[in-house]
């Protein structure tokens, strides 16, 4: 409940039946340890980091020896002995902070399954856009997906129905569909939803590679 050991809880109990008060006595040391580097020393990390980005510990330090053995700057006569494991405390701290920071953006995850861009037909047709449309439900009874998909340049446009949105629906009304367009289909586009960008609609179209050239997704701007 207090968060103190017992033998801690034995000696304030016994501190009490003396004195009739509890004292704390957890105090800093009187002679603590000294600090080696000192707010000069982070304002002069943090301005090495924003000349040269931010590199890692070790290539930091070693550009900070370099400072001072090989060109003789005097500022960096302590950091040059700086550890890596210490440096990043230094980052770290406060006053670093205050001084300066650094963000880095949320880096995305490839998924090597079509290329992320908008269908360039040039005039062609064969390129489809196809996406599905949930009918909604009733009485508690799941309704039908509509899946529509229409040639890029002719708008020439199939409309079939599939009772659920899964492969042993949905690859087979694919497969029906892109079978009744009149032309060659060079490219198969999507939106990002998961019932057409997995792996499943991808070993279909790599089954049918001969008629399906590329496959692609929407680009939000």
């Amino acid at each position: 409940m207090t968060g103190l050991s017992r033998q801690q809880v034995t000696r304030l109990i016994e501190q009490y039946s003396k004195s009739g008060r509890v004292i704390k006595k957890n105090c800093p040391p009187k002679i603590g340890f000294c600090r080696r580097f000192n707010l000069t020393d982070t304002i002069l990390l943090a301005e090495m980091d924003m000349l040269h980005g931010t590199l890692s510990g070790p290539s930091t330090k070693k550009l900070m020896e370099r400072a001072f053995l090989i060109f003789n700057d005097a500022r960096f006569e302590r950091l040059a002995n700086i550890s890596v494991s210490h440096l990043y405390n230094l980052r770290a701290g406060r006053a670093y902070q205050d001084k300066r920071r650094h963000w880095t953006k949320t880096r995305l995850t490839s998924v090597p399954i079509g290329q992320r861009r908008a269908p360039q037909p040039d005039g062609v047709p064969g390129y489809i856009r196809i996406d599905s449309v949930h009918q909604g439900d009733q009485d508690g009874m799941k309704g039908v997906d509509h899946i529509n998909a229409v040639d890029c340049v002719t708008q020439f446009q199939l409309v079939a129905t599939c009772e659920r949105i899964s492969e042993a629906y949905l690859l087979p009304v694919i497969q029906q569909l892109l079978d009744q367009f009149p032309f060659t289909i060079l490219g198969f586009h999507a939106d990002n939803g998961s019932e057409y960008i997995n792996y499943k609609v991808a070993r279909f179209t790599r089954k049918a590679a001969h008629r399906i050239h590329q496959i692609t997704t929407t680009t939000f701007p």
